[in-house]
């Protein structure tokens, strides 16, 4: 489970059912003759070795890296009825022997989420209300994620408010993303300078369909673009569709935006898709995949419009770990097959083909980086890439992935100095 804090231990209000190790730990009783009035507590342990052999494709004087990343995450749940909740959690991550660190990968003993939620049921209604250092994510985390791909995950300071029915979900928050330091313990921070917030619908379509729309504004102080820089003030409108039906799944997302950032306007888009077909009844349940996905670049300098997408709050996974892409400038195209030799397996294998969406603009890696010596320079093709992942389930505690990525590079990589690029990551992670 992604998020801990949605979890409900109730159930073991009956002492019988307490029979595990650590389960005296996961419901401590509070009021008696009340089941939802208890403390809980919990744990994560994140272990990742990765070998990158061109970290950013090997220009600007980058090389080859390899390195331990570990993430420990230590929380209380406390219920104090069925509607009132206080979780607090405290993260400490660390990387051992990377060459070059950023604030999603380090951050030393800080408060990682601290929030009070309230949930009352009416009839067939539920009102959901939290406020404090949260975490949240939508779809497929194209946009807005959790950012559990690298080392330090995305959490913001919030106020947030949803109504639910059976067919309908709307929600509203207003947010200051945490911004990650590693200066001294417990110093993460957040503040007007950088703001996100959102009004967003969610329909219910025959069951198992969902229609959603949202409007966000995005805006942070002292932005820079290739082509613009100063205040950006983005108005984000979203409209997603996914489902399932008689074997064929389906995600198809696309996004405008518009504002300012300086004296310069926004004009930019995204879209993106994924669809499958699973042959459930096959041996292995082979899923066969495909993924489209583009994202404007700024096609003209010095007229006061920027075209270049800003992914706001990407998940790598969405993509590859290897960081390798960015969701700016680019058209991807995934084909990909899924098999489950057995039930705790699964082994992924796509091949990937990408272009620059307008040559004017720069490639990028994750997740809007922008490549020296790329914008303006040589053709649209970008490259091309191989993944294989598996991912295996030891037992309901302990989950182990490898992944491996093999990218070769295009004529304007090859231009500005860059290589051919390989990344391989060997994960376990464990939840209590």
């Amino acid at each position: 489970m992604f998020s801990r804090w949605q979890e409900n231990w109730s159930a073991l209000a009956d002492p019988r059912l307490r029979n595990r190790p650590g389960d005296g730990l996961k419901y401590i009783p509070l009021a008696e003759g009340d089941p939802d009035s208890y403390l809980s507590f919990g744990l994560n342990l994140r272990e990742r070795v990765e070998y990158n052999d061109a970290v950013g494709f090997g220009t600007g004087g980058s090389r080859s890296d390899s390195y331990l990343i570990q993430r420990l995450q230590v929380h209380a749940d406390l219920h104090f009825n069925k509607h009132w909740q206080l979780f607090t959690q405290l993260e400490d991550a660390r990387d051992y022997g990377k060459k070059v660190t950023t604030p999603a990968d380090r951050n030393p003993a800080d408060v990682r989420l601290a929030f009070v939620a309230y949930n009352r049921t009416m009839g067939d209604n539920t009102f959901k209300f939290r406020a404090g250092r949260q975490e949240f994510a939508f779809d497929l985390q194209r946009f807005v994620s959790l950012r559990d791909g690298p080392n330090v995950r995305q959490a913001y300071d919030a106020i947030w408010a949803d109504w639910e029915t059976r067919a309908w979900r709307v929600i509203g928050f207003v947010s200051q993303p945490v911004q990650y330091r590693d200066a001294q313990d417990f110093d993460d921070y957040s503040n007007r300078h950088l703001r996100f917030n959102m009004v967003r619908a969610e329909h219910l379509l025959f069951g198992t369909q969902e229609l959603s729309a949202y409007y966000a504004l995005y805006s942070r102080d002292n932005a820079h673009y290739i082509d613009a820089g100063g205040r950006e003030s983005r108005h984000v409108f979203d409209v997603r569709y996914a489902g399932a039906a008689h074997g064929l799944d389906w995600d198809l997302e696309t996004m405008i935006q518009r504002g300012s950032v300086g004296a310069s306007d926004i004009r930019a888009w995204a879209l993106g898709t994924r669809a499958g077909y699973t042959f459930a009844t096959t041996p292995w349940q082979p899923r066969l995949g495909l993924q489209l996905d583009a994202a404007s670049g700024d096609r003209h300098g010095a007229d006061h419009t920027v075209g270049t997408f800003n992914p706001l709050f990407p998940n790598g996974y969405y993509l590859t770990l290897a960081g390798y892409t960015g969701y700016v400038n680019f058209i991807h195209l995934k084909p990909s097959v899924t098999v489950k030799p057995v039930s705790r397996l699964t082994l992924t294998a796509a091949l990937a083909l990408q272009w620059r969406q307008t040559t004017a603009d720069a490639v990028y890696t994750q997740p809007n980086i922008p490549i020296p010596g790329t914008a303006g320079q040589g053709g649209r093709r970008t490259g091309s890439y191989g993944q294989l992942r598996g991912d295996y389930a030891i037992n309901t505690n302990l989950v182990a992935a490898l992944e491996m990525v093999h990218f070769e590079i295009g004529d304007a990589l090859r231009r500005a100095g860059a290589h051919n690029s390989n990344y391989l990551g060997a994960e376990l992670k464990y939840q209590w």
